[in-house]
This record gives structure tokens, sequence and C-alpha cells, in this order.
């Protein structure tokens, strides 16, 4: 499983920090990243390559290393300098800096960097690489995962492992409820919280689902997701005052809070949840009978046995888009080569096996409880799966699951959707199409200075 506070960082703290990344990236070299670097360990020369990741914990470790171990033994020229537990600002310091030291291939556990990271060709441009290899990118990988790897046509990174989003429910409350099945659409999704919810004189012995964004994973893009918005037009610009599916869904939280207690009440009751990755966990406790939680989560519940039987389905859909069941938001650990490396066809090499290698990526998400990041992978006997994770692997194959795009500063215009939906799922903010308006023009305010 990804290191957890990296995990979080995706969609907050890298977030908040992609202007001060952007005022690293901007001042990097922009000019061509002479993609392919010819370092002659295509000819046999023996090359060593060093190669940056976050992962920290002891069963990440051995899981890169021993990926690492086969790629070494079928490329016996091409050694691999690994350095674990580095942190994005590390990461962006050493991209823009250069220099023997920084490293050839990194990884990050932020999606929202790649705009950043593709726009300032501080990572090189993959797409030659992948055409000169003859990988179809689009055969082989989904089309989510593909999406938030890339920026305006510039492929400077790829995915490897990936997180999908579903429902996770308690199967014996849902029993008590007399529910049957998990709801497919919003209105039925309504209507098993409302009965799976339990009051508690002022709170609850039980919660059929808590909306709020201050949840652990219920943010505004995980709900988006639900809905496939555009966030910006072909011009450039925020579509989220336009968009009408991003305007239903901050309006779809809202009446579903008021309907289970209204905010105050709902609030009082999630400072009792214990932290996110630990037993302690509401949906762990009983506390909330339904989640909406990552496929790591099937690990965790393994781990800690709850004492009830529990299952897991996609999460439910807008209403007119009941078509669509079966997606998901899709975010995931994406991987590139530094501009300023003088050993790309080496590094080229390892990231071609990390991302490709349909074994490498399989074993890599047998051991951390990953979502594979191909088609292949995905689709492997080999892979370790049960009815529980498989939710997440046909999420990741569904052609409409999305993402939150990629965007040249960086996740900023998450975070201002975001605190759009605290004002106004609070009640801060009343007249939501005043609030849409004015976030749409921060968020192009923000590109336009970032550019």
């Amino acid at each position: 499983m990804h290191s957890t506070t990296a995990r979080r960082g995706r969609r907050t703290i890298a977030a908040v920090t992609g202007s001060a990344v952007l005022a690293l990236l901007a001042t990097a070299c922009t000019g061509s990243n002479d993609a392919g670097g010819n370092d002659d360990s295509a000819a046999g020369k023996d090359v060593t390559i060093t190669f940056w990741h976050g992962w920290s914990q002891d069963s990440e470790v051995k899981a890169i290393n021993d990926n690492i171990a086969a790629f070494e033994k079928a490329h016996p020229n091409i050694h691999v300098k690994a350095v674990g537990n580095i942190a994005d600002d590390k990461v962006n310091q050493a991209l823009r800096a250069g220099g023997d030291d920084a490293p050839d291939v990194v990884s990050s556990f932020t999606t929202n960097n790649v705009g950043m990271f593709c726009s300032t060709k501080a990572s090189v441009d993959l797409k030659p690489l992948l055409q000169k290899s003859g990988i179809d990118a689009a055969k082989t990988f989904p089309a989510a995962m593909l999406n938030y790897t890339q920026f305006q046509g510039n492929q400077c990174s790829l995915p490897l492992l990936g997180d999908a989003f579903g429902l996770y429910y308690n199967k014996k409350a849902f029993a008590a409820a007399g529910i049957t099945a998990p709801p497919k659409t919003f209105s039925e999704f309504a209507d098993a919280a409302a009965k799976l919810t339990v009051a508690d004189g002022d709170g609850f012995k039980q919660l059929g689902f808590l909306p709020n964004y201050h949840g652990y994973e219920t943010t505004t893009e995980h709900f988006l997701g639900q809905y496939g918005p555009s966030y910006f037009g072909t011009d450039g610009k925020s579509s989220v005052a336009t968009d009408p599916k991003v305007g239903a869904m901050l309006k779809w939280q809202k009446d579903l809070i008021d309907k289970l207690g209204g905010f105050d009440k709902l609030e009082k009751y999630r400072a009792t949840f214990g932290e996110e990755f630990s037993a302690k966990n509401p949906f762990h406790t009983g506390q909330v009978a339904m989640a909406l939680d990552g496929e790591w989560r099937t690990a965790s519940l393994a781990e800690n046995k709850p004492d009830f039987d529990w299952a897991t389905a996609p999460f439910p859909v807008p209403d007119d888009q009941a078509a669509s069941y079966g997606r998901g938001y899709q975010t995931g650990t994406i991987i590139g080569i530094a501009r300023s490396s003088k050993k790309q066809a080496a590094a080229w090499e390892l990231v071609k096996y990390l991302t490709t290698d349909t074994d490498a990526v399989v074993s890599f998400a047998n051991a951390i409880h990953n979502v594979p990041s191909t088609f292949d992978a995905l689709n492997s006997p080999k892979l370790i799966s049960d009815p529980n994770f498989k939710t997440f692997l046909d999420i990741a194959k569904n052609p409409s699951s999305g993402t939150t795009p990629a965007s040249v500063n960086g996740g900023a215009y998450i975070v201002s959707l975001q605190n759009l939906g605290y004002a106004y799922e609070s009640g801060k903010q009343s007249d939501l199409a005043a609030g849409l308006a004015a976030t749409a023009k921060e968020i192009d305010a923000a590109v336009a200075q970032a550019k």
C-alpha cells in the first residue's frame, strides 16, 4: 500500500503548495529535452542510474527492490541506485537544479505536479520513446491513468500502479435495514443512507454515510468522478461555472448532508472518528455503514477483521447518468525521466520495464495492494484478487472512469473548488451560482499568473 501520508498529500498538501513548486520549476531550463540521450547502454556499456521514489514501508521497499533486481538481471549492464522515502519537494528541487547528484528517474505519489513537470520540461516527453519502442500508450494504459500522466500532449510521465475509488458497505447493517443490494444511483444511495442511520440522542449510534468534505476521502474531486465533469474548456478556461455537472454535485452533496441531520450535527459526529489508516477508521468500527474509499482499504479490513461482513461495489452515479454505473475516480503513482539526466537511454529502459512489463506491474501490485496500471496486468491470471478487490480492477478498466486533469499550476484549481465546497456545505456561501462564478474567476486568474 502506498505511504498513507503520501496518499493524503496527493489531494491536499501537494495541491496547496502548487504555487511554491511552480516557483521552483519556473526557473528550470525549458529548452528541448534531448529525449533518449545516448549513454551507450544499448551497446552494452555499463551505466549506473539513480532512481528516487517515495516508498518507505518495509514491504513497499522490498517490492520495488525486487522489481529492480529483476530489471538488472534482464539488463546486466544497467545498474540502479534506488533511493526511497523521497518527498515531492526534494524531487522538485532536484529537477530544477540538475547536476551530478540529481536523479535520472523519479516517481511521485502526486499527480498534481504533472502539469508543471510537463510545461517546464523538467521531465522528458516520453511519447517519442514509447513510439520508438513500439508501445501504443492508448492500448497499454487505461484512459484515466494516461490522462493524469500528461499535459497538453506532453507525456512527461507514465502510470506506475493506481488507486481507484468505490463503495464499501457493511453487510450486517444492510441486512438489519432490509437493504438487499448496494445502491447504484444517488437517489437509491440517499434512501439507503437514511435507512442505515440510527439516531442516538443528539448524535448517532450509526450513520449511513458521511458526505462532508472534511471526511477522509469524501472530497469534491472524488465525488465529481461519478459525474464526469470537464474542469476546463477547450480554451483552457475553467468550466466549473458553466459545466452543470459541477453545480449538480455540490447540490447533491449538500442535500444529502441536510437529509442526514445537517452540517453541524454531522461535523460533531465526525469529530469522534479515529485515524483514517487504522483499525479505528469509522467504517472499521461500524460508526458509518457505507464509505467511499480506495482499493487499499480491502487489505486494511482483511488485516483488522471488523466484527461484521463487508463488501465493495462501484460508488453510485447520478440518476440521469445511470448507464455510467461502474465508473469511479482514479489517481496513482507516476514515474518519469529527469530532463537533466545524461543517461536517458538507460533510464528509459527502467521506466519502460516498471510501467509496461506485465509481470513487473503485477508483482508490484500484488505486493502493495494497489491497482495495476496496464490493461494486460489488470487481466493477468497472476494478479491476486477476490470479489472485493475485483471491484476496483473493473473501475480501473471502465472507460467512463475519470480523474482530475493536469494543470500548469498543479492542483491549485482543486483547492479552489474544494474551498467553495467547504463554504457551501457549511452555509457560509448560500448562492451556489455566484460561488461557482467566483471560483472559476479565481482559477483562471491563478492559471494566467502561472503561465
